[in-house]
Parts: C-alpha cells; structure tokens; sequence
C-alpha cells in the first residue's frame, strides 16, 4: 500500500475561503482516496468530558452515523471522538481523520491499513511538513478546519466555557447548523442555537446528512 502524502491545491476553496478567509490552507495533505471528498461530510465533536447518559448515545449515534453510510470528518482526538472512529471502522462507509500536525511521513497505525487500502479512509492535513507536533493551537485550527469542510455539525457536548463551546460559537456565526442531543447537559449549546435531536427522532435526522 502506497501511504505517501499527497498535495492537492485548496479543497474545496469556497467553503474554506469563506469561512477560514485568510487564514484558509493554500495546500492540503492526504493519505488514502480523494473520491471520499465527493461526499457530503458530517463533522464530529466532542469536549474532552463526557458526562452521564451522553455515553451511551454517543455510542448509539456512531452505530447510525454508520449503518447509514454517512462520511464523518474529525480529529478523533477527545476519548469519545476516539471511542466513535473504532464504531465507524467497522463499517464500510467512508471515514476523514484529520490530525492536528503535518502527516508527512506518519507512521499508519495498524487499524488503519485495511480502510485505507479498501479506499474508505482519508487522513487531511492543512499543516507543512514542519508542523509536527500537536499543540492547542494546532487542535483548535484543525477543528475549524473540520467545520469549514462540512455542511453541517454534530456537537456530542461542549462543557460551559470550554473550547469547544467556543470553537461552536464561531460555527454558528457562519450560519452553518449544529445539531446535538436534547439533555440538559447541552443547555449551553441550545441556548447558543443548536438544534437538537433525541433518539426518538434520530434516524430521521440522519437523512438529512445523506
């Protein structure tokens, strides 16, 4: 399997230019199948802290994100992030992972190699080649990188005052929609204008991200 870095011109500009203006990526890195950029994306959030029953919906909501072949673009980086990306490997729609550094020369971990060579996993990078290590800057760079790239978000849980609600405040400023769970721990996002959805009415929303 060839997992040599690809460099591709700024994809898609529009979206990128227009909500990452200036600082939107001149070029991208990749590994694995640019065809997966085709496909309408779902970005995937989650605050590092996960409380109570969101668990176990996070959990539920993976599973439709992938039984409805949905493409899923995020760092995986918070331990519900990284709990989801297992669910969604075992499917076979395509998934986007987009590290917060330079994947030039990234070692391919060992999960990774049978989605990548069956063509249903892409890795991004908007870092040079001399961005190799992950910082807080880097993260909250590529999370708005991730945002820029999707026509719509969802948003596991952002604690109060944490830098995920902060990332979700400049998505909502690009009038792109946020959807998260109907719970009391996402009373911040829904008073911010998320909109909500519960596991009642799940699999209805998912058509919207078809």
């Amino acid at each position: 399997m060839n997992s040599r870095c690809k460099f591709f011109k700024l994809y898609p500009s529009s979206a990128l230019q227009q909500h990452l203006s200036k600082d939107a990526p001149g070029t991208i890195t990749a590994i694995g199948k640019l065809d997966i950029l085709s496909h309408n994306s779902t970005a995937f959030f989650c605050s590092t802290k996960c409380l109570g029953d969101l668990i176990v919906k996070t959990y539920d909501i993976a599973q439709v994100l992938r039984d409805a072949g949905m493409t899923v673009i995020s760092g995986f980086h918070s331990p519900m992030e990284r709990e989801c990306l297992t669910i969604l490997l075992r499917g076979a729609q395509p998934v986007i992972i987009c590290p917060a550094r330079s994947i030039n020369n990234m070692r391919i971990n060992k999960e990774y190699k049978k989605p990548l060579k069956d063509g249903r996993l892409l890795f991004l990078s908007p870092f040079n080649e001399n961005q190799r290590r992950i910082s807080a800057k880097t993260s909250h760079y590529r999370n708005l990188f991730v945002a820029a790239m999707s026509p719509a978000i969802f948003v596991v849980h952002a604690g109060p005052a944490s830098k995920t609600e902060e990332l979700c405040r400049k998505i909502l400023s690009w009038q792109k929609p946020i959807y998260t769970f109907e719970t009391d721990y996402n009373k911040n996002l829904i008073k911010m204008g998320a909109r909500t959805v519960n596991m009642e009415n799940i699999s209805e929303w998912g058509k919207f991200f078809v």
